[in-house]
């Protein structure tokens, strides 16, 4: 294994959804033979956002700007982003929902990092849903998306309740 990683030389997934949401992405993370650190590249297009406005209530993520300018939305407030910039958004309530837009001419490319939390609730201000994440040494998983109004009785279905 080398440990240094060239994001030009790494083959992208390109996401998209609907008009606003679109970017291409690599998580290099294993690459680099991290095991407790998250890390990947994105590329955003002008006039596009790589994800819904959103916090984590047990993750911790940094975004470095590598190229372009853009908008940062953070809680209640935008910041205008450009290269060299670093971007925390610390682990909380919707006080630290954040979310990065390209309103520049050119791609947007940043690095972002995050301490890759085992599990994880990420909330969506904007749509009023939720995401509940969790996983384990050996690589299961667990992903619910919803919304509050969904919530269910703790004993709801179990015998005998």
């Amino acid at each position: 294994m080398i440990p240094i990683v060239h994001p030009a030389d790494l083959p992208l997934e390109e996401m998209q959804q609907g008009t606003l949401y679109r970017s291409r992405d690599v998580s290099i993370t294993s690459r680099l033979g991290i095991t407790k650190l998250g890390v990947s590249y994105s590329e955003v297009p002008p006039g596009k956002s790589g994800c819904p406005f959103h916090n984590h209530l047990a993750e911790d993520e940094v975004f470095v700007i590598l190229e372009g300018t853009g908008i940062y939305r953070f809680g209640a407030s935008e910041h205008p982003i450009k290269a060299g910039d670093v971007l925390g958004a610390p682990a909380g309530g919707t006080e630290t929902a954040h979310q990065i837009r390209n309103t520049g001419e050119t791609p947007l490319r940043y690095l972002s990092l995050s301490n890759s939390a085992a599990a994880d609730i990420v909330q969506y201000p904007d749509s009023g849903k939720f995401q509940a994440h969790a996983r384990d040494s050996t690589g299961r998983s667990f992903r619910f998306v919803g919304r509050p109004a969904s919530e269910l009785d703790y004993w709801d279905g179990e015998p005998g309740a």
